[in-house]
This record gives structure tokens, sequence and C-alpha cells, in this order.
């Protein structure tokens, strides 16, 4: 028997990729961290990390159990579902520099050559550090091609953690386990080893940024896998609204810092609390509400398909919005049509990569597959 599958959790993932996108927009606009439009956008990520543990443990867990799925065929069925778009993602991002004329963000050229090699090693997953040369953008990304793929790294390290050691704790040692994680994230972050009271952080090699993302991903994926365990369905109406509506409200809130006594790590302990208190809660509203309503069903569902293509395409789209809009001034009425078209392109060619490229390549891929199998 099929087990029934969380809708509600797939569109809330296709809310937080759109928010990530507002959040990117922002970034053109920004002048640092304090100032950023939908300043906690960021932490979708964490949001992510969340309920990827918990869909990956209700997933698979019993598969493995029962021996009907091997450590092979999990790691064959994990990189169907996540390599395509990290391939089209180098794709696009590389096509997104070359239109920007081959040019760092100081100006200057980059050979074509390194362009390549970046591209290659970003569909390998293999990371650059700050200054090398591939990292060709330099602002010392991990993927300086396409930024968010920085977040699939500690995605495939988590799905690794997972099959050969998370799976096989207990529910009580998985629990410590998570403890003390949360220990490490709030000593990592009230203790401000980002230098800048915020775990933002994991997106480049540079500074405590390896160890912060470490630090997001070893928390937050085991979390979900915990919730997932102990998880036990809520009467909850209108969870979809609702979940939606708490997301958009805790990644709105401005950076948070009294102005009077300076008190920074008043952010830090807000990211804690979030990380560790309201999205594991919505997580668990959002798998126990049911669909209903035409309106709504058809709009979990369409940005819940699209929420990884989205998330994966939008970036490329985001390095021409920066780069036209720091060119040269722009009129308010230019730069609002710009900021709506990026937006309406990313959600666009999202659709298009999901029914054209995404979803028939991970088809086509299952069908290999099976065939090796047999």
């Amino acid at each position: 028997m099929e087990k029934p599958h969380f809708h509600i959790l797939d569109g809330l993932r296709g809310v937080a990729a759109l928010l990530v996108v507002v959040f990117h927009v922002g970034e053109g606009f920004a002048t640092s961290a304090v100032d950023q439009f939908l300043n906690h956008g960021y932490m979708a990520v964490d949001f992510f990390f969340v309920l990827s543990g918990f869909v990956v443990g209700y997933a698979y867990n019993e598969r493995f159990k029962d021996r009907s799925l091997t450590l092979g065929g999990f790691f064959r069925r994990r990189l169907t579902r996540l390599h395509p778009m990290v391939v089209l993602g180098a794709v696009l991002g590389a096509l997104s520099f070359a239109l920007q004329g081959f040019v760092k963000w100081d100006g200057t050229e980059v050979a074509l050559w390194n362009v390549i090699v970046a591209m290659l090693l970003s569909m390998l997953m293999i990371p650059a550090s700050p200054g090398a040369m591939h990292e060709v953008r330099g602002n010392g990304e991990m993927f300086p091609l396409n930024g968010p793929t920085w977040s699939l790294f500690f995605e495939y390290i988590a799905n690794i953690a997972y099959a050969l050691v998370l799976r096989r704790l207990g529910t009580r040692l998985l629990a410590t386990f998570v403890a003390l994680m949360a220990v490490s994230y709030a000593t990592f972050d009230i203790f401000n080893f980002s230098e800048m009271w915020s775990m933002n952080l994991g997106w480049t090699l540079a500074g405590y940024n390896l160890s912060g993302g470490f630090l997001r991903v070893g928390l937050c994926f085991p979390m979900g896998m915990l919730l997932q365990r102990i998880f036990k369905p809520w009467r909850i109406k209108g969870a979809f609204t609702l979940c939606s509506l708490l997301l958009v409200a805790l990644l709105a809130v401005p950076y948070i810092t009294p102005i009077a006594n300076n008190i920074h790590w008043y952010n830090s302990l807000y990211e804690i609390v979030c990380v560790t208190v309201a999205f594991p809660l919505i997580v668990q509203m959002g798998a126990s509400g049911v669909l209903k309503g035409r309106v709504t069903t058809a709009l979990c569902n369409f940005v819940g398909r699209i929420s990884y293509p989205l998330y994966i395409v939008h970036y490329p789209v985001m390095y021409l919005l920066y780069h036209w809009l720091w060119t040269c001034e722009r009129s308010i009425e230019a730069t609002i049509v710009a900021v709506v078209t990026a937006v309406a392109s990313s959600i666009v060619i999202a659709y298009v990569a999901m029914c054209f490229y995404d979803t028939p390549m991970r088809a086509r891929l299952s069908k290999i597959g099976a065939k090796n199998k047999q």
C-alpha cells in the first residue's frame, strides 16, 4: 500500500522558494545584511533542511528496515531527484555570466575556459575556494555560477549522513544528537563566530562559513527526522494558508538590534527560536493539515511542483538583474518593471524546466536504474 503524500509540505516548500526569490531581489538594493528586504529570508534554507529531514525519514525509513531499499538504491533515487536540476543550474549560470560579458563584479575580464571549468565543477558539486581561478564572479561563492547550489552541497552531505549513520540511531539517541547540535548552533550564533550576529552562512568557504553551514544542516535535517519519528497529526484547519502566513511573517522580521543598548545577540536569539521551535511547528502543522478548496489545492500543488526548479534557476536571473541595477542609475518605474520581469521570468523558466527537462529526465533515469537493478 502506497503511503499518503504530504501535499501541504510540498506547497510550503514552494512558498519558501518564492520567499527566497524575493529575498534575493532585495540583495540588489541592500547596503548591508541589516537593511535587507525580507531580512531573514536566508532562513528559508533552514526550513528546507527541517522539511527535508522529515520527508526523507518518512519516505525511506521503513524501506531500509524491511530491506526493500539498498544503500545504492537510495543514493540513485536521491541523485535522480536532485542532480538533473543541479546540472541545468550550472548551465544557466554560465549563460547568465556570458550575457554579462564574462566579467567579475569589479569589471575584471574572465577567460572562457575558467567559466567552463566553473560550470563542470558545479555540475560535479565541487565547490570553489575564494580567489580560485574558477571562482569567476569574485565574491567568494562556493558555486559562483549559481550561488544557491551551496545548500544542495550540504543537502547531499545530509543525505549521505542519513543513509550511513543517522537512520540507524534510536529515537532517544537521535534526540540527544539533535540537542547537542542545538547547543552547538546556539553557542556559535550567540558568541558571534560569524562576526555579524547571524547564521546567514554556508555559501562560501571563507571564514567560519563552512562550519556554519554544517551546523545549520547538522541541526535542522536530524531535527526533521526526529519530528517525523514522533509525529502524530493534529486537527488543523486551513493549514496551508496558516503555515504560509507564518513563514512570511517569520522571514520578514527585520534584523533585530535594540539601538539603545546595542544588544546584537537578540538577532541570534531570534534565529535560534525560529530553527528550534517555529520551523518544526510549521512542519508539524503542515503535515497534519488536509487540502480543501479548489483554489487552495491548485495553488499549493503548483508552487509545490515548481519549488525545486525555481530555487535552482532563479539566481542566474538575479545575476542579470543585479548587473542591470548596478551598472548605472535607473528610474523607479524602470526598476519596478525589471524586478517584476525577473521574478516572473524565474517562475516561467522554472515551470518550463520542470515540464520539459526535470520531470522527463528523472523518469528516464529512474527507468535506467530499474533496468540496471534487474
